[in-house]
């Protein structure tokens, strides 16, 4: 459920004089100044004793370098925890100061934050808000504050196929998918139509993955950058179409994963940006592919890494600190960002790792703050920025139907099931969705769209549950309902067990650009022993089935399937696997 407070006055304000009558208070009048902020209350989700809420301050004053929200309840409602502001009560009084890392409010800004609360008979609305002691949501005559049902609210998307929400850059859709064929990679379709009962997804659109300079041209005769384009055209015919490229030869990369190590050493920095970004942007600047949409996949797991896995904790590695200290993540992503940016007909979305990774608030905030610092130097903008992508090349669910973050057991929340281990998502779209709206609030363009990698995260089959879980304890719960059935959920190579997802689908749900199939059905995630090549790529234990685990996948078994190839390279077995799991069932 959603309840909502945002005071919409009228434009003729009346206000009672010292007579006791009513003056009329004319708008545009002299000495009347514009409603200064304005605040919406949501209450998310609300149950039998408690409830959690979003609320979203818009400042309309001067700029602020701090920020300090009060109000009252008229009830015994009771802030228990809260995220993003520093959230105190005293009696029914209740202060939300800003975080070190969210004062920053300027004019016409937003910023959001949430808490949990608990209440006992009715949970009534807050009437009054009060930003840096001056009341919000009253209008004295110079206009009116923003529905939230409309589309400037920061946190409601805009109209897919909108071309003129003011935060979409000239010239460019608000949603390259929306109304657009996806393009269908001529070889990787082969593959699957090779496999049994594999014609019946060979026709669906999957990217095209640019993981090492030399796939620009084209590795061992197969189809370079030029010629998938140039097919693309084909493709489109008459209407309009939406190729995906994953950009993907950070130097350093995948610091926390052997499996996918690229070419480049972590101090290649120069040569990623001359020998590989630059030849790319030449050639989608070719004014022969100006009619196609091309939506770039941007460096998959570089800057999440910076986060979570450079800073001394236990899922730390060396190498990632080594790219946290120079730099390069952060400086290849920005130059991607601003030359693939500039070309009018591409449209980029930065990788954001995954629910069951960023999904904490020790993570989900400085994640926030990253991207945004990557998104506004080194030549980049929010401009240059279209959205996000989340699951790529990964297992989260889209949805979990049985399993809701607000459920409880016995007096328990599920967020202390040993599955979910206090993380505040249980799938991809809510932490999507949720991420969205952070970003948005700390000044990416309110247009910003997700994408979601659906190409593996079905998990059909018999081992599909399907209904809630034993209510006996909150594992059981958990356990028994969750549809994603892995034992682990920071287990990511070769999953045994999974199936194919939602088939690529445009705008839908709320904030959602497209479900996708970045990671092509039927490639490999790594090799299950080593295996000796020229692509830069190592033996990951995690693509082990034999291995025990580690300090980031809780010292859980791998889960992967056994036999497997270099990551990138075909694996019938995966794909018959996914067929036969897949979620919805393949007709």
């Amino acid at each position: 459920m959603s309840r909502s407070r945002t005071a919409i006055l009228a434009a003729l304000a009346l206000v009672a004089g010292a007579s006791g009558t009513a003056l009329a208070v004319v708008p545009g009048s002299s000495g009347i100044a514009a409603i200064p902020c304005t605040v919406d209350y949501k209450v998310q989700n609300q149950w039998d004793s408690g409830f959690t809420t979003n609320v979203t301050i818009t400042n309309n004053s001067a700029a602020k370098t701090s920020w300090s929200l009060k109000w009252s309840y008229a009830g015994n409602q009771r802030v228990t925890n809260g995220w993003n502001a520093k959230v105190t009560q005293s009696g029914t009084a209740v202060t939300a100061a800003n975080e070190s890392y969210n004062g920053a409010l300027a004019t016409g800004g937003s910023v959001s934050f949430g808490f949990q609360g608990s209440y006992s008979g009715s949970n009534a609305l807050p009437t009054a808000f009060t930003l840096d002691g001056v009341a919000c949501n009253v209008d004295n005559g110079s206009g009116t504050p923003t529905d939230p049902g409309t589309p400037t609210d920061p946190g409601t998307p805009t109209d897919p196929g909108t071309p003129t929400d003011p935060g979409t850059p000239s010239g460019k859709v608000d949603n390259p998918f929306v109304g657009a064929k996806g393009y269908v990679n001529p070889e990787w379709s082969a593959h699957a139509a090779a496999e049994p009962g594999g014609s019946k997804v060979a026709n669906q659109s999957t990217a095209v993955w640019l993981d090492r300079i030399a796939a620009i041209n084209g590795v061992n005769g197969g189809m370079g950058l030029r010629a998938h384009l140039d097919e693309a055209v084909k493709q489109k015919g008459s209407g309009q179409l939406v190729i995906q490229l994953v950009i993907y030869d950070l130097p350093g990369r995948d610091c926390a994963a052997l499996a996918s190590n690229g070419e480049l050493g972590p101090t290649e920095i120069d040569k990623y940006k001359s020998q590989y970004i630059d030849p790319i942007a030449s050639i989608l600047s070719d004014s022969k592919y100006a009619g196609l949409r091309i939506a770039t996949v941007i460096e998959p797991d570089s800057l999440p890494n910076l986060v979570t896995n450079a800073g001394g904790t236990a899922g730390s590695t060396d190498a990632c600190a080594t790219m946290k200290a120079n730099g390069n993540y952060e400086k290849g992503v920005s130059y991607a960002l601003d030359k693939l940016g500039a070309i009018s007909n591409v449209y980029n979305y930065i990788d954001a790792g995954h629910h069951a990774w960023l999904g904490w608030d020790s993570n989900f905030d400085p994640t926030v703050q990253e991207f945004y610092k990557v998104a506004t130097s080194n030549g980049a903008s929010v401009n240059d920025v279209t959205g996000f992508i989340v699951n790529t090349a990964n297992y989260g669910a889209t949805t979990e139907p049985y399993v809701k973050i607000t459920d409880s057991v016995g007096g328990q929340t599920v967020r202390q099931s040993k599955w979910i281990d206090w993380n505040w998502y249980v799938d991809e779209q809510s932490f999507a969705q949720a991420l969205r709206t952070k970003l948005v609030s700390v000044g990416f363009n309110s247009g910003l769209g997700m994408l979601v990698d659906t190409s593996r995260n079905g998990w059909g089959g018999s081992a599909r549950p399907t209904a809630a879980g034993p209510t006996t304890s909150v594992d059981a719960y958990v356990n028994g309902g969750r549809i994603d059935r892995r034992l682990h959920a920071g287990n990511w190579c070769n999953q045994s067990g999974a199936g194919l997802g939602e088939r690529p689908k445009s705008a839908p749900a709320t904030g959602i650009d497209a479900y996708v199939w970045v990671k092509p059905p039927g490639e490999s995630d790594g090799a299950s022993s080593a295996i000796a090549n020229d692509e830069g790529k190592g033996f990951d234990r995690m693509c082990d089935p034999t291995y025990g685990g580690n300090a980031r996948n809780g010292n859980n078994p791998s889960g992967a399937l056994p036999n497997s190839p270099l990551a990138g390279k075909w694996f019938s077995a995966q794909f018959q696997q996914l067929l036969q799991n897949a979620y919805p069932p393949v007709s």
